[in-house]
């Protein structure tokens, strides 16, 4: 388990070499300093990036009763200067420079930061994410400007049904009991309230920092080019500094779940239209015993969706879509175990009858007694899990490891979630002791009881009525009775027995076309890189029929639904024993996608094709799908108003798109025998794109292929290659140069603003990608810092690169409080600015923004599974520049920095010649001046392919001095900012206009 020894005297008690699965090549150590602070330190000599995470065990719970949000707000001000780096956007800017990404999170226990950047770079990057830990300064003008950050942050979250649903969690837990507070916090909780006791803010920061920050509360995980030596050195002479206060590890012996908050029943109104049962019962916390990990077997049996499960039951009575179970975590002392079910409009009809359901299921457990069989399956899938793990990127890797250092010991560290090595019945039926009905509460989530709901959780304003389970309905459920429907799972065929790695007969860097026919164009590459039993199997069939008109439309995504519920029962143990699958609609057709252990993934993808080319469409189950169809399109009104501008870019951008309208309004009268009859004219022609890669030969992934053309062909729809005449590729339209367009639409449930603003480069290329990025690069610091934290402009504030059916452009993305022409006039005087930030850039500072870049574009893929999806990304745009990191960076060491600012004002600045803009402004109820009227969505924003960019941010009080330029002129006096044309019907608007032409591909066929 690992070689222990103490020594480092004077900066480290203690050192460890931890034992890792055979294939990983990294190698880990976990050392103590004397100051307890344990971190890991992983060394990969092969590594672009390098990263850390720093997790404090001190979250949420820990705030003053009086300050509440502390914890989440102290996390927010630790980026804005420490005593060593006052600069508030010193740790930022650096990030930046040199390829790196940042973030942090508060939970209830935890505070967890990360950040990765160049290797080259990891010392000067973790010598200011210590100084977090050491000297932060919270200064008062900075405290003032985050206050707004977490109000922002906070009314974002509010009509957003998870966290709405969290804190009426929380809320209707034992009042008084640390789980209960608001974690989040917001303006009245950190400012409006603490001022009316006469607290003062920061100094409360200050001491909360000074409190819980203790190096023995912390654990530290690095990884970088060096050895652990190197690493470990690194860490005691930049952590060291910590100061130890030798606090104790925080337990909660009482449970948040009283007797008074038991057998009770809560009716809770959501934004959303949903349908959903929440079974909570509160159990204890039970990590000492993670080697015998007693709730996985027993969420594994009360969440399984095979024969026999609650969910087939529930299923085949019409009454539930979806189930998950399992623990939920608390904090240490105390857990949760729930059971989540979507139910169908019947299901709603039928409460009582399902949670006897689940009830018969679990007595039934307890008749059966702990499996000795079904455990060792548990654990083999796990340890199979763990050996062959696939590797993760180094941002992912830090973060992931960093809190199992708190929940492990330390030879465990590493293995400890996938640890199941114990049989312990009496643990297994102790578990099950807990979900009886004395100890259930309900939360039952339905649009039903909006108007009727006589309760209100104080600070996201859920309507909710609680009342008490009648105890004749406890008792009934106590004595649930066994139906033979309700049964243990069988054994798993799909658990795989031959991890051997095939023989090499195909090595190449990229994939290679072997395939090219009328029927089918297929890509291979063999792994000789990962060299684990695994394999990625890509296939988008591609169909005239898909996309022809809105009732085609909608009855793909009804049939491509239908087909995925159908297989869900069997396809589970698929899902169990390590095979990922993907069933999705494309408006170029249907997209089938297999991940996972090789050995098995034949009768899989089998089976799935068999059920499509011969699919039978069940009465029952397609007035369930069509109606939770028509219900996720309608919820699309509910989504943020920044999701709203981006799904609005792509429709105005893309030259065919169908809108919700059109879905809806053909959805109502779509017939099972329509949706029969269409099936066999969706798949009469088809044209297949495939991409085999990994542990498989050339001749077993031809095989594969030729499987799925034969299923195609001799099921029921007799499927025949399509014509190369059928294939319509989406395109973007050209905007007109120097004539600006703004589309308005309306958001009907969020209070707040957000636009779109997109500036159209043209149809990709070589260049034009690296000078795109190469500006974004420079640019992202300075939008966040300029218009989020400076001007406070919104939470979500981004720019970003969009890229779509081979078109591109610069984005920015802005969700605020604030009136969209406000933040466009906002965002224009920024580019002002952005200009002599280029034209005044010191050259190094321009030579490191170009090295950070290279750093980005150049981070190869860390596991089969990236590499795949990289490679399927440039199929099914039908490019195939596999090729393109090492191409676009040849060409990016080229660029000068007048080249950048050519560009910038060919294409970004007011008055550019080639300035082609498109606004999208979404905003609030009827607030629209008439301009435009809101669509929606339609279940895919495939074709749009562009990027959605959202980071942490700050909204309130715009700064409301004036813009200079560097000779002193006030930026809104000297710029007469174009007015746009408001773009009032859509399909006008697109007909008037030409497309941009398709970038031609890199390979000749």
């Amino acid at each position: 388990q690992g070689c222990l020894s103490a020594i480092m005297a004077n900066t480290c008690t203690l050192q460890m070499d931890l034992a890792k699965p055979s294939r990983d090549d990294r190698n880990y150590r976990l050392i103590q300093l004397d100051n307890e602070l344990k971190a890991v330190v992983i060394s990969d000599p092969a590594t672009e990036k390098a990263a850390a995470a720093l997790s404090v065990r001190v979250g949420y719970l820990f705030d003053p009763l009086n300050v509440q949000g502390l914890a989440h707000f102290c996390e927010h001000m630790l980026f804005l200067g420490t005593e060593k780096y006052p600069k508030e956007t010193e740790y930022t800017e650096f990030l930046q420079q040199h390829g790196g990404t940042f973030n942090a999170c508060t939970s209830a226990e935890y505070t967890t930061y990360f950040f990765d950047v160049a290797n080259e770079h990891l010392q000067e990057g973790l010598d200011r994410f210590a100084q977090f830990f050491v000297s932060p300064l919270f200064n008062e003008d900075s405290k003032d400007r985050e206050l707004n950050a977490v109000e922002s942050e906070h009314s974002k979250n509010h009509h957003v049904d998870a966290w709405r649903l969290k804190q009426l969690h929380a809320h209707t837990a034992k009042p008084g009991h640390p789980y209960s507070k608001f974690g989040t916090g917001n303006k009245y909780t950190l400012q409006v309230h603490p001022a009316e006791l006469g607290i003062d803010v920061r100094k409360e920061l200050l001491t909360f920092h000074s409190r819980y920050y203790s190096s023995n509360l912390m654990t530290l995980v690095v990884l970088g080019r060096g050895n652990v030596d190197e690493l470990a050195d690194l860490v005691k002479s930049l952590f060291l500094p910590v100061v130890n206060k030798r606090l104790p590890v925080l337990e909660f012996s009482e449970h948040p779940l009283s007797t008074d908050e038991l057998q009770m029943w809560i009716e809770v109104v959501p934004v959303k239209e949903m349908r959903e049962i929440r079974m909570e019962f509160p159990i204890p916390d039970i990590y000492e015993h993670y080697k015998a990990n007693p709730l996985f077997y027993v969420a594994h049996l009360l969440g399984h969706e095979g024969q026999g499960s609650i969910l087939s039951y529930l299923k085949m009575k019409g009454w539930c879509n979806s189930l998950v179970a399992g623990p939920s975590d608390g904090a240490k002392g105390f857990a949760f175990f729930i059971a989540n079910m979507e139910l169908t409009e019947e299901g709603e009809d039928h409460l009582n009858e399902i949670v006897m359901a689940m009830f018969q299921y679990i007595n039934m457990l307890r008749r059966e007694g702990p499996k000795q069989w079904i455990y060792l399956e548990c654990s083999d899938q796990l340890a199979m899990e763990y050996q062959f793990k696939d590797k993760e990127n180094s941002r992912k890797t830090v973060e992931h490891i960093v809190r199992n250092i708190h929940e492990y010991p330390s030879a465990d560290v590493l293995s400890g979630p996938y640890l199941m090595s114990e049989f312990r019945p009496d643990l297994i039926s102790s578990a099950m002791e807990k979900l009886r009905p004395q100890f259930l509460r309900v939360f039952h989530i339905s649009k039903r009881f909006e108007g009727l709901a006589t309760q209100e959780e104080p600070w996201y304003g859920v309507k909710y009525t609680s009342r008490r389970i009648d105890k004749g309905l406890l008792d009934q459920w106590s004595e649930a009775p066994p139906i033979p429907q309700l049964h243990l799972p069988p054994i798993n065929e799909f658990i795989p027995t031959n991890f051997d790695q095939c023989p090499v007969d195909s090595a190449s860097p990229y994939p290679v076309l072997i395939k090219n026919t009328d029927m089918s164009r297929v890509w291979f590459q063999q792994d000789t890189t990962f060299l684990l039993p695994k394999a990625g199997l890509y296939f988008l069939i591609t169909t005239p029929a898909a996309y022809r008109d809105p009732t085609s439309w909608c009855l793909t995504l009804l049939f491509v639904q239908m087909l995925k519920d159908a297989v869900n029962e069997y396809a589970y143990n698929a899902e169990l024993a390590g095979i990922s699958y993907n069933i999705s609609v494309s408006v170029y057709g249907i997209k089938l996608e297999l991940f996972g252990f090789q050995h098995k993934q034949p009768l899989l993808l089998d089976k799935l094709v068999t059920k499509m080319a011969n699919f039978t469409v069940d009465q029952g189950r397609f007035t369930v799908n069509k109606d939770e169809l028509a219900r996720q399109l309608r919820n699309f009104r509910t989504e943020q108003p920044f999701q709203h501008a981006v799904y609005y870019m792509g429709a105005t951008l893309d030259h065919w798109k169908w809108l919700v309208p059109e879905v809806l309004a053909v959805v109502d009268g779509v017939t099972s025998e329509q949706l029969q009859g269409f099936i066999p004219v969706l798949l009469s022609m088809v044209k297949i794109d495939a991409l085999l890669a990994g542990n498989l030969t050339r001749e077993q992934a031809l095989g594969l292929v030729t499987s799925v053309e034969n299923t195609l062909r001799c099921g029921a729809c007799k499927s025949l290659p399509m014509p190369d005449s059928q294939f319509v590729r989406h395109r973007e339209i050209q905007l007109p140069a120097a004539l600006p367009h703004l589309y308005c639409t309306l958001n009907e449930v969020h209070p707040l603003t957000a636009i779109e603003i997109y500036f159209q480069i043209g149809t990709e290329s070589v260049r034009d990608n690296v000078l795109l990025e190469l500006l974004n690069q420079t640019m992202s610091e300075p939008c966040f810092n300029i218009l989020r934290t400076k001007e406070q402009l919104g939470y979500i504030v981004g720019s970003g690169v969009r890229r779509g059916n081979g078109a591109q452009g610069l984005r920015i993305v802005i969700q605020s409080a604030k009136d969209p022409e406000f933040l466009q006039k906002r965002v224009e005087v920024f580019l002002v600015q952005m200009r002599g930030i280029l034209k005044a850039m010191p050259a190094e500072e321009f030579h490191k923004h170009v090295t950070g870049l290279t750093v980005k574009r150049l981070e190869k893929p860390k596991n089969l599974k990236d590499q795949c999806q990289k490679h399927w990304d440039e199929i099914l745009s039908y490019q195939y520049h596999f090729s393109r990191d090492e191409a676009e960076v040849a060409c990016l060491r080229t660029v000068t920095q007048d080249d950048l600012m050519k560009f910038f004002d060919d294409h970004i600045a007011i008055g550019a010649p080639y300035r082609r803009k498109l606004s999208v402004h979404v905003v609030p109820g009827m607030g629209c001046d008439g301009n435009g009227t809101g669509d929606g969505v339609d279940g895919t924003d495939e074709a749009d392919g562009g990027e959605k960019d959202e980071e942490k941010g700050k909204t309130e009080d715009t700064s409301k001095g004036k813009d200079s330029t560097p000779d002193g002129r006030d930026v809104e006096d000297q710029v007469d900012f174009p007015q746009p044309t408001v773009v009032a019907d859509l399909s006008s608007f697109k007909a008037g206009l030409p497309l941009l032409p398709l970038v031609q591909p890199f390979v000749t066929f």
